[in-house]
């Protein structure tokens, strides 16, 4: 068998293989009415459809912790008995096909009140109908985005008691993996970068501040996340302004300070770091084939969390490689997934591995 296609175990929970689907935000939720954030026909098609592939996680897109949470009106949350019960149709459906299903919860900060990508991805005022007050570690706006106003105390601790509340109903309905979006500029990442975290409180300053909002909710939802079920977060592991990327110097979230990060987290119930970069700030991105797989490398070399690897991941030689050298333990594809939802299946033909689940017996004469 291939590495690719070998089983993991985290802590209860064993992954049919380390074909993984990373989250990928669809906004296409319903943005008035009893459906706001609730996921339908369309979410529950993008998903289940990866299962049937062969994905061995199926993990949501970003799934608000609140409303204000929501990167655009027509996000996904997980905030109320309508959203909860949703999931949990298609928790069991995934199931159905031998995946796993996991949740990624989040809160966009200064990058929330946003239109979807293909009408402009623009900042929406509070002024206008589905718009609404953006919040952020400081006063600091995201480009030519709306400019947050500076989250109080009452604030964050609030914010807190929203991550542990979707955890809970995370539970509930069924997911078996949480996973705490901390990367790509949005509130968790905000808060770690010291490009966006200009606090002068315990919450900002040194390493120590400006990681306590993650710690203190990554406790908070370990607490009552099961014992027997995995945590992940997601990093972004460098805002590439410094000595992350040549020629760039400013003060900034960098990948020496996402490992001594995940140093920190081992004693906190983390299971998996999802490694991805950027978000945060307007850079120029190096990208190009695994470009961000160094980073998951890092991690998985220095310190004793499991980590996974993203980035232009389109091939299978190229993820069995990834995958088989310990440079990560499991492959997240987006893109890739979007284009073949069967890439997974695919990938096994011609790694000549069996994948578990099986094909489905209606799909078996394509495979």
């Amino acid at each position: 068998m291939t590495a690719l296609f070998e089983p993991l175990t985290l802590r209860s929970i064993t992954f049919p293989n380390r074909v993984w689907m990373s989250p990928m935000c669809q906004y296409s939720a319903d943005t008035e009415g009893e459906g706001v954030g609730a996921p339908h026909d369309w979410h529950r098609t993008h998903l289940v459809s990866r299962a049937i592939g062969g994905a061995g996680l199926i993990l949501t897109e970003a799934a608000a912790v609140s409303p204000e949470g929501r990167i655009s009106p027509a996000d996904l949350g997980i905030w109320n008995d309508t959203q909860e019960q949703a999931f949990a149709d298609i928790v069991a459906r995934i199931e159905a096909y031998g995946s796993v299903p996991g949740i990624q919860l989040a809160h966009a900060g200064r990058k929330a009140s946003t239109s979807a990508p293909w009408v402009g991805g623009k900042s929406i005022p509070a002024t206008e109908p589905l718009g609404w007050e953006t919040v952020g570690p400081s006063a600091v706006a995201f480009g030519d985005y709306a400019t947050p106003r500076e989250a109080t105390r009452d604030d964050i601790e609030q914010i807190v008691r929203d991550f542990v509340a979707a955890a809970e109903r995370s539970l509930r309905a069924g997911f078996k993996v949480v996973e705490i979006h901390a990367a790509h500029g949005y509130l968790l990442h905000q808060f770690l970068s010291p490009a966006s975290n200009q606090r002068t409180d315990e919450y900002g300053g040194d390493f120590t501040g400006r990681t306590r909002l993650l710690i203190e909710i990554v406790d908070a939802v370990r607490k009552v996340w099961p014992a027997e079920l995995p945590l992940f977060v997601r990093v972004s592991a460098t805002d590439w302004l410094d000595e992350d990327i040549e020629g760039l110097d400013a003060p900034s979230w960098t990948a020496d300070q996402t490992v001594a990060l995940v140093q920190l987290l081992e004693d906190h119930g983390v299971d998996l770091i999802d490694v991805s970069t950027g978000g945060n700030v307007r850079a120029k991105i190096p990208v190009g084939p695994g470009y961000q797989v160094p980073f998951a490398q890092r991690i998985q070399d220095e310190t004793t969390v499991p980590a996974a690897a993203v980035g232009m991941i389109t091939e299978p030689k190229q993820a069995e490689e990834i995958v088989s050298s310990g440079v990560a333990v499991a492959v997240l594809l987006a893109r890739e997934l979007l284009r073949d939802p069967y890439w997974p299946r695919r990938a096994a033909r011609e790694l000549g591995a069996e994948i578990t689940p099986a094909v489905a017996p209606q799909y078996e004469r394509a495979f």
